[in-house]
């Protein structure tokens, strides 16, 4: 077989760099990389969900909660002792699988990062050589152009004689004779292959693995609630966290854990072929972005929400009981919903986003200003496609028996209506949840809720304070109320 030197197509490029390889050390010595990829995610994930837990002790954000605290203790249908074991369980499964993917990687080695960059830049020199045809296409001589370019861009006509660079090319003794050998590579060709090898190859990888994860978790996800019996026994346990904090990202059966999370994660990874350390990465950084998700606030600097629109606010709306059949996707882009349309299309049903936005409001006068937790317009309900949610009503059938007014809130007609119905059956199925007690209750809640809205704007009305004053003790006030309501139910919670 002929060797690579000796094919005649390839006998004039520069040669390739000798190498030897050694171990990469550890990031952290002496935890080997292979376990800090085990141990990251979980520390990552306990030291973002207890920053923010800490937020909430301290209530040092009230105006950017999409919930009021007392929302977290009386909707809720799972203790937080509950929670924090299905973590651990998950988290313990979580490691058993990274240890043994592990396994099947090679140690990750260092030394031959030069050679590689080199392969590319042989890759790009090989390309150039495509230039003169191109041109004769266009019907231009190359070699005139060259010609002509070469006392004054020698490089520039190098490249359009298809990698020829006469300033690099050395004469070197040849089997047979005498020929032209490149002795070396452009320096824009090395530039380039540095910055392929460096940053658009690694760029791909997590671009293919992000697309693979996104995939993976929106399909299996919706199937979930789609499929009646897969809700009930698997996936209804994490909709008993009707308001999501932190902590509870990943409070889910052991064996949806498994599946959506440990193994999607791991075969994006894997199709996406990175290494131990880029795996490391990308684990933590999926790990950032699923508590971020549900850490219960729409903070406006928060550069995990600012990236996407797939943020707290968008996944919140899965968690409401109007909202669950609708904004599947996760953890990072929301390209699934929209493609497909389960896109939430109802805008702000809920009062309790209402009064959420009014504390944060920056004009006093501007009672309805646009959506920012749903990110999506009442209006276009009536004009959305239906699909796939045209025969979520007619399956309804367990809410035809549930009272309009334990409905609330009524979604706006046509396809948030539809949504609305498949969601709260969905609700209804679940009865060791709560079943038709959750509907009541956030009814009732949702009464409280535009009571409220209703005094703030008469005060607001009455008020001839000056704007800055007006704002502050619109605030004051709201937040008052809902903290003096969050006192009391989490005083009744703790007594029973």
């Amino acid at each position: 077989m002929a060797t690579f030197a000796q094919n005649p197509t390839y006998s004039d490029l520069p040669p390739l760099p000798e190498y030897q390889t050694t171990p990469m050390p550890p990031l952290l010595p002496p935890i080997p990389d292979k376990l800090l990829t085990v141990i990251l995610p979980i520390a990552a994930y306990w030291v973002l969900s207890m920053l923010f837990h800490w937020i909430d002790t301290k209530d040092y954000f009230p105006h950017y909660r999409l919930h009021t605290p007392a929302e977290v203790s009386s909707r809720n249908k799972v203790s937080r002792w509950e929670v924090v074991r299905d973590v651990v369980i998950q988290q313990v499964i979580q490691t058993a699988v990274g240890w043994l993917l592990g396994m099947t990687e090679p140690d990750d080695l260092v030394g031959k990062e030069e050679y590689d960059v080199a392969v590319w830049a042989r890759r790009i020199r090989i390309a150039q050589r495509a230039i003169p045809g191109l041109f004769a296409l266009l019907g231009l001589n190359a070699h005139g152009l060259a010609k002509n370019l070469n006392p004054s861009h020698p490089v520039l006509a190098g490249v359009m004689l298809g990698g020829r660079y006469s300033a690099l090319e050395t004469t070197a003794t040849a089997s047979g004779g005498f020929g032209k050998s490149a002795a070396e590579f452009a320096t824009w060709e090395k530039m380039l292959a540095s910055a392929i090898y460096w940053y658009i190859v690694p760029a791909v990888q997590y671009s293919i693995a992000v697309m693979v994860v996104d995939t993976w978790q929106y399909f299996l996800h919706r199937a979930m609630h789609m499929n009646k019996w897969m809700y009930t026994t698997f996936h209804s346990r994490h909709h008993r966290l009707y308001v999501p904090y932190a902590y509870g990202a990943l409070y889910n059966h052991p064996f949806e854990g498994f599946l959506l999370d440990t193994l999607g994660a791991s075969v994006a990874y894997k199709l996406a072929g990175m290494n131990t350390r880029q795996g490391m990465w990308f684990f933590t950084a999926s790990t950032f972005k699923t508590v971020d998700d549900h850490c219960g606030y729409a903070l406006p600097w928060d550069p995990l929400q600012c990236l996407t629109s797939n943020n707290a606010g968008y996944h919140d709306v899965h968690h409401q009981s109007w909202g669950i059949k609708t904004n599947f996707s996760q953890p990072f882009f929301t390209f699934w919903d929209r493609l497909l349309g389960t896109v939430w299309t109802g805008g702000d049903v809920s009062a309790r986003y209402e009064k959420a936005r009014i504390a944060a409001q920056k004009k006093v006068d501007q009672e309805h200003e646009e959506t920012t937790i749903t990110h999506s317009n009442a209006a276009d309900s009536t004009t959305a496609d239906p699909r796939p949610y045209l025969d979520d009503k007619k399956n309804a059938t367990d809410l035809a028996s549930i009272p309009l007014k334990d409905q609330l809130p009524l979604p706006p007609q046509g396809k948030a209506e539809l949504q609305a119905a498949g969601s709260r059956q969905q609700v209804l199925d679940d009865k060791k949840g709560g079943g038709a007690q959750v509907l009541v209750q956030e009814a009732a809640e949702e009464k409280e809720a535009r009571s409220l809205l209703k005094r703030k704007g008469r005060r607001r009305t009455a008020s001839s304070l000056s704007q800055a004053d007006s704002l502050k003790g619109l605030k004051d006030r709201v937040t008052g109320s809902m903290h003096g309501r969050a006192g009391a139910l989490i005083g009744m919670e703790s007594n029973r």
